[in-house]
């Protein structure tokens, strides 16, 4: 009896969870109450990070109209499946309405995926600094320290940010950092959502913002493009973690 109590009580904080993606929560990120429209760029290190990670802020931002660009540091070739990942991340680009012409997949000798591979800080920062001049983009977001995973792709790409950041970027550029949870967290699903909310309201500042995905199945139809990814950790990854339902974004100092 009391497990049945303790599953039901699950069962309905889940679809109570649910439901407040469709509520009229409100997310503050970049909205100034100006109607200006920002010109973006996500940085990534592997195909399949957009969909597995950042599918809330990809869908928020697009869906308002912000031109955003995506910069994937490898093919993810740790397997030697690169070529077809990057035949992935351009059909899951096009599930998460992210136009081909905005996105970049490099192929570079010092950025190879895998574990133990460390990439050089400086190398990113350059590659950068040359898309952000190229497209003109005002604005980055990109993993945090932690890089969700702990994955030392993730966390270079970050330190590459930083270092763009710190020898390159104008003053007043923006960037932001997706927040790594804990693994209660990580896979509590929509739950997370009212912890996301509390945290970020937390901050008065306006330098953390929750993200809420308002169509969480776009999520699952993008990752099911990485077909060579799709096994059954995947997806039950994809089906419980919270990064699929919601994401919190820092403001990088």
């Amino acid at each position: 009896m009391g497990w049945f109590l303790v599953i039901s009580a699950l069962v309905v904080i889940w679809i109570a969870s649910l439901c407040k993606i469709f509520s009229s929560y409100s997310s503050g990120f970049l909205n100034d109450g100006t109607p200006q429209k920002r010109n973006i760029l996500l940085v990534i290190a592997h195909p399949d990070d957009e969909s597995m990670f950042f599918s809330p802020t990809i869908n928020f931002l697009t869906s308002r109209g912000h031109k955003l660009h995506i910069l994937c540091m490898s093919i993810g070739n740790a397997d030697g499946m690169g070529t077809i990942r990057r035949e992935e991340l351009y059909k899951a680009s096009t599930v998460l309405k992210v136009p081909l012409n905005q996105l970049k997949i490099l192929d570079h000798p010092g950025l190879q995926d895998g574990f133990g591979k460390v990439w050089d800080h400086k190398l990113l920062a350059e590659i950068i600094e040359q898309e952000i001049s190229s497209r003109e983009i005002d604005l980055i977001i990109t993993f945090d320290s932690y890089g969700v995973s702990g994955h030392c792709n993730h966390r270079d790409v970050h330190n590459g940010v930083r270092v763009f950041l710190h020898n390159k970027a104008p003053q007043s550029f923006e960037a932001w950092e997706l927040v790594s949870t804990n693994i209660l967290r990580k896979y509590s699903g929509p739950v997370d959502i009212w912890l996301s909310i509390l945290f970020s309201e937390a901050h008065t500042s306006g330098t953390t913002h929750c993200l809420i995905n308002e169509c969480p199945r776009q999520s699952f139809f993008a990752m099911a493009q990485h077909a060579s990814q799709w096994v059954w950790f995947r997806k039950l990854f994809v089906t419980f973690s919270s990064y699929t339902f919601v994401n919190t974004l820092k403001r990088i100092n």
